[in-house]
């Protein structure tokens, strides 16, 4: 947890911990980051809780550093906690490559049922008896949790990879928002929150040969999405 606010994360971590988490706590975002990338003293961990208004660094840049890290480290899931209102700076972070957010205040418990749902989709993505699904030059693996095109590796967050995987297999089926939510049983959204478009627009930036013409991911007006069965 990276988190300026000593008492909170004091809190927090008390919490956690009492539900069976292990809690390491940095208190600003350059001793974070250093847990993160020090191969010697650092941490592996499962999942980043990061505050958006830090003393040293924006949130959004810590996020953004954190993606450009090596190895599992750089796919990390992060759940970004903001005290701003703005819906703009949710949006952004979602497109720095966040996987969820939490407005302050907040309730511990709605923390901690976050955080259980994206660690369940994390886990049930890796399931053995996942397959490889192909759609043209689009294959993507349920057990190695990649996504190629032409065999180049797309990068996606891990809840945007269950995303991908809850259009494909309904390949053909338009869904709306709240189909694809339940779908990746993740978390609830308010009805006019526009996070799973930012996500969608991230996946077709990934795998669409021309993301504002999209042939794989397309967009049914006023009900949803729908991942074409045909593909080149």
């Amino acid at each position: 947890m990276i988190e300026d606010d000593a008492r909170l994360a004091q809190m927090v971590g008390e919490y956690l911990e009492r539900s069976g988490f292990a809690v390491t706590h940095a208190i600003d975002a350059r001793s974070g980051l250093s847990l993160l990338q020090d191969p010697q003293g650092g941490v592996a961990v499962d999942l980043l809780i990061l505050d958006l208004m830090l003393p040293d660094m924006d949130g959004l840049e810590v996020c953004r550093r954190v993606r450009s890290l090596p190895g599992e480290t750089g796919k990390v899931p992060v759940l970004m906690l903001t005290a701003k209102g703005d819906p703009m700076d949710r949006i952004v972070g979602l497109e720095l490559g966040a996987d969820d957010y939490l407005p302050k205040p907040f309730e511990p418990r709605e923390l901690l049922a976050r955080i259980r749902a994206i660690l369940r989709r994390r886990s049930e993505g890796a399931a053995p008896a996942a397959k490889l699904l192909r759609f043209g030059t689009l294959e993507i693996d349920r057990d190695a949790r990649t996504v190629t095109v032409g065999g180049l590796p797309c990068e996606l967050t891990s809840y945007q990879f269950d995303l991908l995987i809850a259009l494909a297999e309904r390949a053909g089926r338009v869904l709306t928002r709240d189909q694809i939510m339940e779908a990746v049983r993740g978390r609830e959204l308010e009805a006019f929150d526009r996070s799973i478009d930012v996500h969608m627009g991230r996946i077709r930036a990934a795998i669409e040969v021309d993301p504002k013409n999209p042939k794989r991911i397309l967009t049914v007006r006023g009900v949803g999405y729908v991942f074409a069965k045909q593909q080149d």
